[in-house]
């Protein structure tokens, strides 16, 4: 049967970190909603297109539409032993339309690891961080990977800025807003037995080894 995981976590948590850690592990392909998105957008795909009108009048694109491209980026071949979704679901509803669309595969939602850490380490982590001007887009942070002129971009000397998105008070919105929309998502998936909590304040080889244990993964060095 195919493997499905779900991961969850507020914006600085790591969840982006560890998805592409799990996806060479177990060799599942790292889906985010975000990336269907600008996929069928960018390759101007029915199912594109008509997300493309609701993004134009600033509503978010319906339930049914995601599932569709979900449905439709399952299909292929490299997700045919199953794959590991960020950003989708979000809601107790979208769950349970995620969870029928699963049948379809002959399968179901395996494993929901919430990866999360206290408020202030996420803000710190999130804050201070500075984007290249550059196609690169290469990024610093003032406290875990400043560059070496402040100001300017180690590689292509290109001048950085600090996106709105980076902002300490943009950041704390966006947290705070996350964990609000995802507390009852978080109940749906514990009340089903297949939530598990991952600290992700400890440090990245420490939260994989926690997130591969709890899949069942052996761990290298033990």
């Amino acid at each position: 049967m195919p493997t499905y995981i779900v991961l969850l976590g507020p914006p600085g948590a790591g969840k982006g970190t560890q998805a592409k850690v799990l996806a060479e592990k177990f060799g599942l392909p790292h889906i985010s909603s975000g990336d269907i998105f600008r996929e069928n957008i960018k390759n101007n795909t029915e199912l594109g297109k008509l997300a493309q009108t609701y993004i134009h009048q600033g509503e978010l694109v319906p339930d049914d539409l995601t599932i569709e491209m979900i449905r439709d980026r399952f299909s292929r071949p490299d997700c045919d032993n199953g794959a590991i979704l960020d950003g989708f679901p979000r809601t107790p509803a979208q769950a349970d339309a995620l969870c029928k669309m699963l049948k379809g595969f002959n399968g179901k939602v395996d494993l929901v690891p919430f990866i999360s850490a206290p408020q202030n380490v996420l803000i710190k982590r999130l804050a201070g961080r500075w984007t290249c001007r550059a196609m690169g887009g290469h990024v610093y942070h003032d406290k875990f990977n400043p560059p070496k002129q402040v100001g300017f971009c180690d590689i292509d000397g290109s001048e950085l800025y600090q996106r709105d998105d980076d902002k300490a008070e943009t950041v704390t919105h966006r947290i705070e807003v996350y964990l609000k929309q995802t507390t009852p998502l978080i109940d749906y998936y514990k009340e089903r037995g297949v939530l598990v909590q991952i600290n992700g304040f400890a440090p990245i080889e420490e939260v994989s080894k926690q997130l591969l244990s709890a899949l069942g993964k052996p761990v290298e060095g033990k």
